[in-house]
């Protein structure tokens, strides 16, 4: 069959993580083709992995890049934009309205932009207006300012841009996270019925509230785009056929905000045991080793931290960080870096770069950390598990699932436990090869290639099976809200703010009605009718 692997500013242009549980998913299932659709910042990133050949395409979907503003739009289509956008952003930012009003308003955006884009419709002013309206009918009592108004509908207008590309054409869409890739993959299943199997690594919409937190947009901007990334991730979820996490962790978020349970099917991550042999020896200098991207959501800082701690008791300890830093992270490197020197640690801490293969940085290690703040089933501890290495790491996602009782895990964002533990297993021999052999066993077990594959390809059939001959329409399955409000559905604090009272405004009436005509007419143009 003829998949569409949609991905998010990762495969094909950076390496680890993510990105290697592509490259391993297309070549250990030679037997099919992909098409690889890749959400970039730009469409000049360069390839760092070498595409198998059963990769038929790459497209990219560059999100940032400069568009000259076409020719104005004639009056009617503007004012047919506004009145589905208007009922886009009541849905997303009312917290009393049922979900499938916002799945219905996407749906028919999406006709629209398939039939006259959207660069042209959102230089009009009254854009921003239309933001400013129904912030105000929502909440009156809480202003927003026509600046962070701004700000905010340029971030909408960029996540909304796919919805006016090509529409993927093939047997299934396979996004590898919710959001934008799973975005693309509404698109095919609105106009083609194409079945859905979703993959979660980090959890998308914890990682956007994490993000939003080192981010310098005021408040009013962020409380926009998290309830516009709740309600896409719910739809999405809602939507997807099968979601397929790569840890049990993930269900919670995944059931809180609209998937079915028993769509739900963990394919834990795979490693391959023959190109991670087990060491034979430590090296000769006590080592706590890094593997991974340099990224904020991998907490660098406290790890530096946490070796601040082991290098106060043991001044001959060095710690080596072996890893790319992605195009955008050079900022991040940067902090870094000076709070290596801040800490007086330039001597024994190394930024080595990217190390190939992965096998020589777990080999150089004599124990092996992991500091995020967010993962899914980190590639990092199951090599080092299969290298034969004892781990710390920091207990999010999935990594309790991995490391067992064959590691050690730690809170996140707490240098001084993560650097007390590293201590003590470079201190203690015995214990520290007895995790050693626990761990190689473990993933020997648990964590093999060879398993992951076998579980995708079963997936595969399954929703091809299912969906062949079966399914009549061609618009989104019916979200069943139960009678749950957004609130309840949220698993993390409400990023929207009280809006007093609790009534629907009567505005809101009056968009939900100037969007019923505009919405009849797009339903042909998205392939829906």
């Amino acid at each position: 069959m003829h998949i569409a692997l949609i991905a998010e500013g990762c495969y094909p242009y950076v390496t680890g993580g993510v990105s290697t549980w592509c490259d391993q998913l297309l070549r250990g299932l030679a037997d099919h083709s992909f098409e690889v659709i890749a959400v970039t910042a730009t469409s000049r990133m360069k390839p760092a992995l070498e595409l198998p050949g059963n990769v038929r395409a790459v497209t990219t979907v560059p999100l940032w890049e400069f568009r000259p503003a076409p020719a104005r739009p004639p009056r009617s289509v503007r004012r047919d934009f506004l009145a589905l956008y208007r009922g886009l952003l009541t849905d997303a930012l009312d917290p009393t309205a049922l979900q499938r009003g916002f799945d219905l308003a996407l749906v028919e955006l999406f006709g629209f932009a398939q039939a006259h884009g959207l660069t042209a419709v959102f230089r009009e002013d009254v854009v921003v207006e239309a933001l400013i309206e129904a912030w105000r009918l929502l909440y009156p009592s809480v202003p927003i300012h026509v600046r962070d108004a701004m700000q905010a509908t340029e971030l909408i207008e960029h996540m909304l841009l796919p919805l006016a590309g090509p529409v993927p054409v093939a047997d299934v869409t396979h996004p590898v996270s919710n959001g934008l890739p799973a975005l693309i993959a509404l698109m095919a299943k609105w106009r083609h019925d194409t079945p859905m199997v979703m993959s979660e690594h980090g959890v998308y919409l914890r990682e956007r509230y994490l993000g939003m937190r080192t981010l310098a947009y005021p408040w009013p901007v962020k409380t926009v785009m998290l309830a516009f990334m709740r309600r896409l991730c719910h739809t999405a979820y809602a939507a997807a056929d099968v979601i397929a996490p790569v840890n049990v962790f993930n269900r919670r978020w995944e059931v809180r905000h609209g998937a079915d349970p028993d769509r739900i099917r963990t394919v834990y991550n795979g490693v391959a045991a023959a190109a991670l042999p087990a060491a034979e020896s430590d090296p000769d200098v006590p080592t706590v080793g890094w593997v991974g991207r340099i990224d904020p959501l991998k907490d660098l800082h406290t790890l530096v931290r946490a070796f601040a701690v082991v290098h106060d008791d043991m001044p001959q300890a060095r710690l080596r960080l072996f890893g790319p830093t992605p195009q955008g992270n050079a900022p991040y490197e940067a902090s870094v870096r000076q709070l290596v020197a801040v800490l007086g640690l330039d001597e024994v801490i190394s930024f080595e770069g990217p190390i190939r293969p992965a096998t020589k940085g777990y080999h150089a290690s004599t124990v092996v950390a992991l500091s995020s703040i967010s993962e899914g089933l980190p590639y990092t501890v199951m090599e080092a598990m299969m290298c034969r290495r004892a781990t710390v790491s920091t207990d999010v996602g999935g990594v309790a699932e991995v490391a067992g009782d064959a590691g050690v895990v730690v809170p996140a964002r707490d240098p001084q436990a993560m650097g007390t533990a590293l201590l003590d297993l470079l201190r203690d021999t015995p214990r520290r090869d007895a995790l050693a052999e626990r761990a190689r066993a473990r993933s020997l077990e648990m964590f093999q290639l060879d398993t992951m594959l076998a579980g995708f390809r079963d997936i595969y059939q399954t929703v091809v099976d299912e969906a062949t001959g079966t399914r009549t329409t061609l618009s989104p399955r019916p979200v069943s809200t139960r009678g749950r409000t957004a609130p309840a559905q949220a698993a993390a604090p409400p990023a929207t703010p009280t809006r007093p009272g609790g009534a629907r405004p009567s505005g809101v009436m009056v968009m939900r009605r100037r969007r019923s005509d505009a919405l009849l007419r797009y339903r042909r143009a998205a392939g829906l009718s």
